[in-house]
């Protein structure tokens, strides 16, 4: 072009822009202001718009200053632009000083700040924007109604929903409007509320595919797969097309049921749809879910057809390995990953600091590598990282890095709390578990639950600590609320047992809620051939074998018990049932550390 105005080079950044070519087009911005062209507010919108989806911060507050020095701040176009872009970055104080001086405070402004409050979960401070917005004459639309009820996706703001939802029907936006009426069955799904949601779907005139798939996939998460299936195939029969969310949604409650064969049922579905290369979200479902499924084969195979190996695969996968017990391989797989150059998250640090404290490799040294790479990818404070390394280093036996650990969390939560809770009891700490315990409740004022009581009901019976461990139960339901279960029942039976009160223990057993289970009886078989007492031993071989008769272990128990009293026909009876199980022989593996080094001694189990 022998002369190339503003209008010309806005409309090819902005093309470049709408193509995806986000590098390309600030470069066209660059050349435009070095051969001596002008910005217009067109111009910084686009380039704005470019540097927020791209995530080019450092060039976005270049571009600002730029717009500060030609004086388009306050113009409503470049202001709404620049309100997005700090919004988009976490910056909301920022964004609503910009909003505050501009001209003309336009709904593109305050749109953009209601979604970012949504995406940064601050859902006080936006119900509050919005009732600036009222007070100041400014009508939300549709989109502002939109990002408001996302906002409120939680079941605390389900009031505030509900209020939202009346002034929508009172401006006439529902079930008109195609964006409001999704974001109303979005949000009562997403708060739990299915039978609100339901009504909200039927209303509207022309169900599109978002509702559907939206309604689905929170049926399927909230463990309502009956349902969920049953409006999936109305879905189908309607001829709308399944969408990654609802076909993700039914994968995971495939893998908390574990139902291997709807899951192969709905990869066949996924496989139909095309969905199986284009989406890594339903191929990291799937190998999650074959994995939960204990189909690891086909995990492993789901991941190597993968073209890309991307960071959620290799968790689903890592995960997976983890779930079925193979834990080497999960190691393995962590160093596999690194190769490929994928960065780590927290669920990848958590799941590995498990397998790798589980397994063969299992050392201080092993988890402090791994501690180092934690810091170095910024994760050192990450309280769930944090908890992880917690529960790592008090399985390879280092207490006082996990104490170290512990004591860095500027406000541990109640998970914190029961992770070194966990440790100590896992060391035979019994006195510190209960110390933790005290500080928990009278210091932080956090609330134990029952995984908490568990574990220190762990760490007294490893310690023989009968009376701490008398007053910790009755304390569960008479201060804190707290109903004991079968797990705790059956910790205070092995106490009990353990200490050589073999008697209160089985009187213990018959009055718990549920005496038929074979945990507490084994522990109290347990507890009898260490004490020697052949009478109630017999009572409680007799209740396990009744209730867990296909239990190799169980069998391998009793037949121990009997061979140790000298009854050779009943033990040999026990034996016999190891076979009719199906039981086989595998080798055992213990580690211990010596002078920064493994010595690895294997032996012979009985069992699997």
């Amino acid at each position: 072009m022998p002369a190339r105005d503003v209008v010309s080079w806005n409309s090819l950044i902005s093309g470049f822009a709408h193509h995806g070519l986000s590098e390309q087009a600030l470069l066209l911005h660059k050349r435009m202001v070095f051969e001596g062209v002008t910005e217009s507010p067109s111009t910084f919108s686009s380039v704005l718009g470019v540097c927020s989806n791209a995530g080019f911060f450092r060039k976005g507050e270049q571009v600002h200053s730029r717009v500060f020095s030609l004086g388009f701040e306050s113009n409503s176009f470049v202001g709404s632009a620049l309100v997005d872009l700090y919004m988009r970055f976490g910056l909301p104080q920022l964004a609503l000083r910009l909003f505050a001086g501009m001209r003309e405070q336009s709904m593109a402004a305050c749109n953009s700040i209601l979604c970012g409050f949504s995406s940064l979960g601050l859902i006080d401070e936006q119900v509050m924007f919005f009732s600036e917005m009222r007070s100041k004459g400014i009508e939300a639309n549709g989109v502002s109604f939109s990002y408001l009820l996302r906002g409120c996706c939680h079941e605390a703001y389900l009031w505030e929903g509900k209020q939202l939802h009346c002034h929508v029907l009172k401006v006439g936006l529902a079930p008109g409007n195609l964006f409001v009426s999704n974001a109303l069955v979005d949000f009562y799904s997403t708060c739990g509320s299915l039978v609100d949601a339901r009504s909200s779907i039927e209303l509207i005139p022309i169900e599109d595919v978002i509702s559907w798939n939206s309604i689905i996939a929170v049926n399927a998460d909230s463990h309502c797969l009956l349902e969920a299936l049953e409006l999936f195939w109305t879905m189908l029969w309607m001829g709308k097309k399944p969408s990654v969310r609802s076909l993700v949604g039914l994968l995971n409650s495939s893998s908390r049921k574990h139902n291997l064969h709807f899951g192969v049922q709905i990869h066949g579905l996924v496989l139909k749809s095309g969905f199986d290369h284009s989406s890594f979200h339903v191929r990291s479902a799937l190998i999650d879910m074959y994995g939960k499924c204990r189909d690891i084969k086909s995990s492993v195979s789901l991941f190597n057809e993968a073209s890309e190996k991307s960071l959620e695969c290799c968790n689903s996968l890592i995960t997976s390995l983890l779930h079925c017990n193979a834990l080497e391989d999960a190691v393995e797989m962590f160093g596999l990953m690194s190769d490929e150059g994928v960065r780590p998250d927290r669920v990848t640090f958590s799941a590995i600091l498990r397998a790798l404290s589980s397994s063969m490799f299992a050392s201080v040294i092993s988890c402090g590598l791994l501690h180092c790479w934690v810091i170095k990818l910024g994760f050192g404070s990450d309280m769930v990282v944090s908890c992880s390394l917690i529960s790592a280093y008090s399985r390879c036996g280092s207490i006082s890095a996990s104490q170290r650990i512990f004591r860095d969390i500027a406000e541990p939560n109640l998970v914190c709390f029961t992770a070194i809770i966990t440790g100590y009891a896992r060391n035979g700490l019994g006195r510190e578990c209960i110390e933790m315990l005290d500080e928990m409740i009278i210091k932080r004022g956090i609330k134990p639950d029952g995984v908490t009581f568990l574990t220190v009901l762990a760490g007294c019976d490893h310690s023989g600590m009968i009376d701490e461990g008398r007053q910790v139960f009755k304390s569960m339901r008479n201060v804190h609320g707290v109903e004991p279960d079968q797990r705790h029942y059956s910790c205070m039976a092995s106490l009990l047992g353990r200490a050589g009160s073999v008697e209160e223990a089985i009187e213990f057993i018959e009055n718990a809620p549920a005496s038929d289970n074979p945990t507490m009886w084994s522990a109290l078989l347990q507890s009898c051939r260490i004490h020697g007492n052949e009478e109630v031993g017999k009572r409680a071989a007799k209740a396990l074998m009744d209730l867990e008769f296909r239990s190799p272990a169980a069998c391998m128990q009793v037949s121990s018990f009997y061979s140790e009293i000298a009854d050779i026909e009943m033990s040999v009876a026990a034996r016999e049932m190891l076979g009719k199980v199906g039981s086989k022989r595998v080798i055992g593996c213990s580690l211990i550390e010596v002078n920064d080094g493994h010595c690895t001694g294997h032996v012979s189990v009985g069992v699997t």
